[in-house]
Parts: C-alpha cells; structure tokens; sequence
C-alpha cells in the first residue's frame, strides 16, 4: 500500500468502523488490490464471529476478481448471521458472483429468496434478471425486469403489467 493509500485509510478514533469501510470503497483513486488490502485490515479488526468481516472482504475479493474466494467469503458471513441492508446487499452481490461462477440455478434461488430492502431499490431486480438469463430463462428474465420497471412509468403501466402476466404463464395473447 502506499504512503497515500495508507494516510487515507488512517481513521480518528471517533469513526466507527463501517464509516472507514465506507471510505475504502469510496476512494476512486485506490486499485483493487489496494481495496482489498485496507478491506482485508478493517476485517482483521473484528472478531472472527462478526459476519461483517466476511461480508466485506468478499465484496473485496470480488471486486478484484477473485469469485471463487469471495463466494467462500459470502458463504461464511450468511452462515454467521449477517442481517438487515448488509444482507440485502450480500444477496445480490452472492447471486452475482455464482452467476459468473457458472452456478446460475443457485443465484436464481438467492435472488428469489432475498429479503427486500429499499435502499437497494430495483437492484436486485436487474441481477435476478440477469441469473434468469445465464440460467436460460429469458422470458422469465424479461418478465422481471418489466415488473421491476412498471412502477417507474407514467404510463401504460396496466399494458405491461398485463404483458409481464403473459411472459410468466407463457400465454401468448393468440
């Protein structure tokens, strides 16, 4: 790490420790190894049973290419009981990481199962979509995506909820 990355990393006392997780990932200026380098010392502080350490060192691992490793990472945090946003978040970041693994069906199931969070709004939407897709579903793809899209529109939205309805039980309308 350099000099620089190192200064930013340097927190006051009265930061928390999620607020300079958060600067990490900010940081446009840092690699992706040097993400993962600070991401990897911000984990080592926490005990081992604080599923927020897995969480974020995997999201640092598959930022950096890393899938197989932050698929183990995701896998050791849902298993430590990671809750709330973080693990909204986890769920997509999870399904995406086994989509480019190869392992489509299973990211379909996370994303079907996922607990919805506002803040990640259509998020989770868009990679279903995409695992649907991998998964050789793209009807049900499109169909996600529209009904994820729906509730945006000024208009038409009775048309397309109607479409999406035809897309899921392969009616036709003919």
């Amino acid at each position: 790490m350099t000099a620089d990355a190192s200064a930013r990393s340097a927190a006051s006392p009265a930061d928390t420790w999620q607020v300079r997780v958060d600067r990490v990932w900010g940081d446009a200026s840092a690699t992706e190894e040097e993400v993962l380098e600070r991401i990897a010392a911000l984990a080592a502080e926490l005990p081992e049973s604080d599923p927020r350490g897995p969480f974020e060192l995997g999201g640092a691992h598959d930022s950096a290419g890393h899938e197989e490793r932050a698929a183990e990472l995701y896998e050791r945090a849902i298993a430590l009981g990671l809750a709330g946003l973080p693990r909204a978040e986890l769920d997509v970041q999870y399904a995406s990481t086994l989509r480019v693994l190869g392992r489509t069906d299973e990211a379909v199931r996370v994303l079907e199962t996922t607990t919805r969070h506002e803040e990640l709004g259509a998020s989770p939407d868009a990679f279903h979509a995409l695992a649907l897709h991998a998964a050789g579903r793209s009807t049900e793809a499109v169909a996600v995506l529209l009904e994820a899209l729906i509730p945006t529109l000024p208009k038409y939205q009775r048309s397309l909820t109607g479409y999406a309805a035809q897309l899921r039980t392969g009616d036709t309308g003919e």
